[in-house]
């Protein structure tokens, strides 16, 4: 059971951190940078934010599952995806908002294509690990 809650902790801690940046960047872009920013530069930090806590969400549902001893790969990959995938989307998101420097624009795809397989890892990890309990039980 360590050795699940071990390979999970990274999920957890990960969630945890990307909360508390979510409220803390949502915060600091509605008091302090909303007045300073155009609309649409706005919008991309409220979408960076949105991406960031629905992501905190789900790598903590994966740390969940961990504890509870589903561990695999594709979950394990999951995790790691979310997480680049938020450096990359939201990051850019962030910084293009900040500086209007135009290369950040290619990254935001990068990192949306790095939470769409996410979602996709995470999808074989639980389908594995339901037919894999479903197996178990016969």
């Amino acid at each position: 059971m360590k050795r699940v809650m071990t390979s999970f902790r990274f999920s957890l801690l990960a969630a945890a951190c990307f909360g508390f940046l979510g409220v803390a960047l949502g915060a600091f872009g509605a008091h302090a940078l909303r007045p300073h920013l155009a609309a649409a530069l706005y919008e991309n930090v409220q979408t960076a934010v949105f991406y960031q806590f629905v992501h905190a969400l789900a790598l903590l549902a994966l740390g969940v599952l961990g504890a509870v001893g589903w561990n695999s790969r594709a979950l394990r990959l999951a995790a790691g995806l979310w997480t680049g995938g938020v450096f990359a989307f939201c990051g850019s998101l962030y910084g293009y908002a900040l500086t209007q420097w135009l290369p950040l624009v290619w990254v935001t795809p990068l990192g949306g294509t790095m939470l769409l397989a996410g979602w996709a890892a995470f999808g074989v990890g639980v389908w594995c690990a339901i037919s894999s309990t479903e197996e178990g039980s016969r």
